[in-house]
């Protein structure tokens, strides 16, 4: 093989965007353009065309070329070739001059299978604008191999710069990657160069890039890497190890030691604020082929384990894997949860035990630090049943544990199974299912739940309405201090912790407060430490 034939993209200031939103600063944008001269990059992608965004010096999206210009005006590009891209469909013509009034070489197009068709033809209109061509076919693993050879045909008659392998959301191992390869390298005219973008869902990237530049081809190959990898979801391939192996093994002269400062100067500071990488979403993703917003969805509930994150990816129809649909998977997500069970037993069982008695119930809020002593007070001078939610508070005997949280109950699991007391007084919700042996009390998830607001399976709406149920006539609740935006500020125990959006903790307060009153109409409720519910 020629190994002159091998070129890198550097595709930084693009891919690198989604995790900054493209606003790197201004100086930043330029001294990692310049490092990327420096260091010898055959191909530099500047940043993302997109009509619909606002100019911004500061940004590297641009709603047309000549905004680009502005961004990098007066840098040299060296022995650099230049591309920006577009997703086809959000950057008219109109918007784009002629290549001769510009510092760009070429232009890349993203090309999704539904709008091929349409997305080729604006490629050949990029070609009469003096354009090279970047066919940019994303989530490669969605075509058949019959439907690939339809798009290689249509691409060879466009005969752009280069026909791109993307692996959108990191799906491809060696062997997948290796027959797409094949697939397009017999069939695409020798002309027309193959290019491959991967993301790091499973770790692949590097290793997949090296398997395909080490293969007998004489087609000239052009890979794309990031500076320390950044890019969207798990992100790229790392430039840096890909001048290195390229430099090492085949005689290229790449000067890895301005990539490295590029990270230095420009990267890490990004990557200490918002990180990217393999991640377990990326992961279960990758693993099912879909797209990414999937597993991150079902994590976001905080209710379920990876377990079963990973079960309800198994049940996504294959013809809505690869375009997020929210409907769907928070159907499959209750579907799934919504173990219906008859709970009649455990009901008689349970009005009657709690029947002409105060019910405390205990939440793992930090006022249960603060307010310790007048919790005990309480229980000393009341003798209330007493309750906990979703966690063991130290220091104090259960009569019952409520368990609604799959996540919970697994970090709890162990201590359950070695006090087996304690398991038998969990009442868990149908979505629960014990490890080992089985729960005092099972009560149906379906029928606490609210299907009319956003986070259906709150812990403590769905208790008070079971307690209601139960004909309790007085709950009086400890440790359920409402939630606030700040990490570390809404649990005694910090590794029940997880961050919340200052918008999303007022929603949950607000409701929480507002099924609170509901209930008052049958029952009555007191705090007995501080909580925003009640002044909600």
């Amino acid at each position: 093989m020629d190994l002159k034939k091998i070129s890198l993209l550097d595709c930084t200031l693009r891919d690198g965007g989604f995790i900054n939103d493209w606003n790197f600063g201004h100086g930043d944008i330029v001294n990692l353009f310049e490092r990327s001269v420096s260091a010898g990059i055959d191909c530099i992608e500047l940043g993302f065309l997109d009509e619909r965004e606002d100019f911004d010096i500061n940004r590297t999206i641009c709603p047309g070329t000549m905004e680009m210009e502005k961004v990098f005006e007066g840098l040299s590009k060296g022995n650099s070739k230049l591309f920006a891209m577009i997703d086809f469909g959000t950057c008219g013509l109109s918007n784009i001059a002629p290549a001769e009034k510009t510092m760009l070489d070429g232009i890349r197009v993203m090309i999704k299978k539904k709008v091929r068709h349409e997305a080729i033809e604006f490629c050949r209109q990029l070609k009469e604008k003096g354009y090279l061509v970047g066919a940019q076919p994303v989530s490669v693993t969605g075509y058949s191999d019959s439907e690939m050879l339809e798009l290689v045909k249509e691409i060879n008659d466009l005969k752009p710069l280069v026909m791109y392998i993307v692996d959108t959301y990191g799906l491809l191992d060696r062997t997948k990657l290796l027959h797409i390869f094949e697939l397009i390298d017999w069939n695409l005219s020798p002309d027309i160069a193959i290019g491959y973008h991967a993301h790091n869902n499973f770790q692949l990237a590097f290793s997949n890039s090296v398997a395909l530049m080490e293969r007998d081809t004489d087609r000239e190959l052009i890979i794309d890497g990031s500076a320390f990898g950044i890019g969207k979801s798990a992100g790229n391939c790392p430039l840096e190890l890909l001048t290195a192996y390229l430099n090492g093994h085949y005689g290229k002269k790449y000067h890895t030691s301005q990539i490295l400062e590029m990270v230095d100067t420009g990267i890490m500071k990004i990557y200490e604020k918002h990180p990217w990488g393999y991640q377990m979403q990326y992961f279960l993703c990758a693993s099912h082929d879909c797209h990414p917003k999937y597993p991150q969805y079902l994590l976001q509930k905080k209710t379920l384990s990876v377990k079963s994150v990973d079960e309800i990816l198994a049940m996504i129809e294959p013809e809505k894997k690869l375009a997020f649909d929210r409907g769907h998977i928070e159907e499959l997500y209750l579907s799934y949860q919504n173990n219906e069970i008859n709970d009649a037993q455990s009901i008689r069982l349970l009005e009657k035990a709690l029947e002409g008695n105060e019910v405390l119930v205990i939440g793992p809020g930090p006022s249960m630090g603060r307010e310790e002593g007048k919790v005990l007070k309480y229980i000393a001078a009341s003798k209330p049943i007493v309750m906990a939610i979703n966690f063991v508070p130290e220091g104090y005997h259960l009569d019952y544990l409520f368990l609604s949280n799959s996540k919970r109950y697994m970090q709890l699991s162990t201590k359950l199974q070695e006090d087996r007391e304690l398991l038998s007084k969990v009442i868990a919700t149908s979505n629960v299912t014990p490890a080992s042996g089985d729960f005092g009390y099972m009560v149906d998830y379906a029928a606490l739940i609210d299907a009319d607001f956003e986070i259906q399976d709150n812990s403590l709406p769905m208790l008070l309405k079971l307690l209601n149920k139960l004909k309790v006539k007085k709950a009086v609740l400890a440790g359920f201090d409402g939630y606030v935006p700040e990490m570390g500020k809404n649990y005694l125990k910090r590794e029940m912790e997880y961050e919340f959006a200052r918008d999303y903790a007022l929603r949950l307060n607000d409701y929480t407060g507002g099924v609170i009153r509901g209930l008052r109409r049958d029952m009555e409720i007191v705090f007995l430490t501080e909580s925003k519910y009640e002044t909600q």
